[in-house]
C-alpha cells in the first residue's frame, strides 16, 4: 500500500521586537461573525518541468470554537490537491512573526504559483507579476496554507478572544487545533504527519511538536526553515553575551559578501567560515566571557582577529567593548559609501537619510519583498482563487495584539526542549534544517548552537540533517537557492516516509 505523508510549514519574519507588536487593543481588527461554510474550489493547471500538473484550490475560513461550541476566531487557508493521485502527502504552511500572513511562503517558496522578484532576489519594478513555481513542492505532496490568527486574512471575533491568540501560548494551541480540524474535515488521520516552520514558524512549529503529541497526533519529520527556537541567542540584551559570539560567521559571509574581509579570507567562503565557528566559541567566546578583566593588549588583539572577519575598523570595535550589535553592524559595514546593508538578507542593499546615524532607517531586504508579496496576494486570493472581500491582508504586522510572552516571563522563550521530548516520544521522527549564510536575522551558527545543546539521544541526532544556502533568511527569493531547497525538501519528505 502506497504510503501517504502530511508536511506542515511555517514562515516568519521574527526580528527586533516582533512585528505586529505595535497594534494596541483598540487597533486589532476583529470579525463579528464567522460563517463555517464550504470553502471555494477552483480548478488550475500548471507547466512543471515540461509538464502539465492538474490541481484544485479549496480557499476558505476555518472556525475555532470555545469550549461551549462559540465561534472565537476565523483561520484563513487556501488547499492544494492534485487531481488524480488519490491520496498523497501533504503540507500545510503557516508564516511566524510573530504577525505575519502565510504569503511568504505560499507565493514565493513552495505553493503552485510564484511572485516574479528578480533571479538575485532583488525588487523588480511594478507592476508585478506571477509565474508557475518551478520550485513547488506540489509534485511531492498536496498544500494547506493557513494564516493564524490575527495575519492575513485571520481574525478573532472579539478583541478578548484576540488576546487569547495572541500570545507564545495561545498561537500554539490555536494553529494546532487547525491541524486536528482540517485532518478530521478532510479525512487525513490516516496521512504520516509532518510538521515545519519558518523562523518564529519554527518557534510554533517545535511547539506544536508537543501540543500535538498530547492530542495523539505523532509526527514523521519536522521541517525549520530560517530556525530560532531558543530565543536567547538572539537577544542583544545586557548581561547576554551569547549573540555577540553567534552571530560572528553571519557577519564574517556578510563582510565577505561585499568584500571587506580581509583579502587573505577573500578566495575561500567555506574555509572562512570554518575559521570563524572555532574563533566564535574559543577565543572570542572567552574574551567575552573575561568582560572588565581583559587587558588593553588582550582587547586589541581580539579587535585586531574582529576586524579582519568582519570588516569593522579598530576604533568602532574597541568603541562599543568588541561587542558587534546587529543594527550597528548593518549599517557601520559599508557607511563610508552611505550604503546599509540588508538584515532579512544581507546580500541586498539600500540607502538613508543619515550617513552618521548608529543604526538604519530600515531594512532594505524587507523593503524588497514588501510590495511584491502583498500586490501579488491581494490579486491572486481574488482573481485566481475567488474568495471575494474588503478586508485587509495583514502580510508583516498590524493585525495582532502586542505578543503575550507570558509563559516564559523572565526568561529566553524557548521550545527547543519540546522538540527534544518529541524526539524522545517518537524516535521515527526526523527532522531537516535549512539555513541561509546571509540571514542576520536568525544566523546559521545559532542554529548549530541551539541544536548542539538540546540534550538529544545520540540515536535522535542522526536523525537531523542540516543545509546551507547562499542566501539569507528567505533562501527562496533567490532562484539558485529555491531550487535547492526544493530537492533537499523533496528528498528529506520521501526519505521520512519509506
Amino acid at each position: 500500500m502506497r504510503k501517504i505523508g502530511l508536511l506542515f510549514v511555517g514562515l516568519t519574519m521574527y526580528g527586533q521586537g516582533q512585528l505586529g507588536s505595535t497594534a494596541g487593543p483598540s487597533s486589532v481588527p476583529t470579525q463579528a461573525m464567522i460563517p463555517d461554510v464550504a470553502p471555494i474550489v477552483k480548478n488550475h493547471e500548471m507547466m512543471l518541468n515540461g509538464k502539465a500538473l492538474k490541481y484544485t484550490s479549496a480557499t476558505g475560513m476555518m472556525p475555532l470554537r470555545s469550549s461551549t461550541g462559540e465561534i472565537e476566531a476565523g483561520l484563513f487557508y487556501v488547499a492544494y490537491n492534485v487531481e488524480g493521485a488519490g491520496k498523497r502527502p501533504l503540507c500545510v504552511a503557516f508564516n511566524g512573526g510573530p504577525g505575519a500572513g502565510t504569503l511568504w511562503l505560499h507565493l514565493g517558496a513552495i505553493g503552485p504559483r510564484r511572485i516574479r522578484m528578480n533571479d538575485d532576489g532583488t525588487m523588480p519594478a511594478a507592476p508585478y507579476k506571477m509565474e508557475d513555481n518551478q520550485g513547488t513542492w506540489l509534485d511531492k505532496c498536496d498544500l494547506v496554507f493557513v494564516d493564524p490568527v490575527g495575519t492575513g486574512f485571520s481574525r478573532a471575533t472579539k478583541v478578548e478572544t484576540a488576546r487569547k491568540f495572541n500570545g507564545f501560548t495561545g498561537d500554539i494551541d490555536s494553529v494546532a487545533e487547525f491541524i486536528r480540524l482540517y485532518l478530521a474535515r478532510n479525512k487525513r488521520f490516516d496521512s504520516p504527519l509532518f510538521l515545519a516552520g519558518e523562523s518564529y514558524g519554527t518557534t510554533r512549529a517545535a511547539g506544536l511538536s508537543g501540543a500535538l503529541a498530547s492530542r495523539g497526533i505523532a509526527l514523521n519529520g519536522v521541517i525549520l526553515i530560517s530556525s530560532i527556537l531558543n530565543f536567547q541567542t538572539a537577544r542583544f540584551t545586557k548581561g547576554n553575551d551569547l549573540p555577540f559570539a553567534l552571530f560572528l560567521p553571519t557577519y564574517a559571509a556578510t563582510a565577505w559578501y561585499h568584500k571587506k574581509v580581509d583579502p587573505a579570507y577573500q578566495k575561500d567562503l567555506k574555509g572562512m567560515l570554518g575559521e570563524v565557528r572555532k574563533f566564535a566559541e574559543g577565543e572570542y567566546s572567552v574574551a567575552l566571557m573575561k568582560g572588565d578583566r581583559l587587558t588593553q593588549a588582550e582587547r586589541e588583539a581580539i579587535a585586531v582577529k574582529l576586524g579582519k572577519f568582519t570588516g569593522m575598523s579598530q576604533t568602532f570595535l574597541l568603541q562599543n567593548d568588541l561587542r558587534i550589535e546587529i543594527q550597528r553592524f548593518i549599517k557601520e559595514l559599508r557607511r563610508s559609501e552611505r550604503i546599509v546593508v540588508g538584515r532579512l538578507d544581507s546580500r541586498l542593499t539600500g540607502t538613508d537619510g543619515d550617513a552618521g546615524a548608529a543604526t538604519a532607517e530600515f531594512d532594505p531586504s524587507a523593503a524588497a519583498i514588501l510590495p511584491p508579496y502583498t500586490h501579488a496576494m491581494n490579486q491572486y486570493a481574488r482573481q485566481d482563487l475567488g474568495y471575494q472581500t474588503d478586508a485587509i491582508y495583514f502580510a508583516l504586522g498590524g493585525g495582532t495584539l502586542p505578543w503575550d510572552y507570558s509563559s516564559a516571563q523572565n526568561q529566553f522563550a524557548d521550545t527547543s526542549n519540546t522538540l527534544r521530548s518529541a524526539f524522545d516520544r517518537n524516535p521515527f521522527m526526523k527532522v531537516f534544517v535549512a539555513n541561509g549564510y546571509y540571514d542576520l536575522a536568525t544566523p546559521f551558527f545559532a542554529t548549530e548552537y541551539t541544536f548542539s545543546h538540546m540534550g538529544l539521544a545520540a540515536k535522535h541526532r542522526a536523525n537531523v540533517t542540516m543545509k546551507e544556502y547562499e542566501s539569507g533568511h528567505m533562501m527562496y527569493i533567490h532562484v539558485p537557492s529555491l531550487l535547492k531547497l526544493k530537492g533537499d525538501v523533496g528528498a528529506f519528505i520521501e526519505g521520512a516516509v519509506q
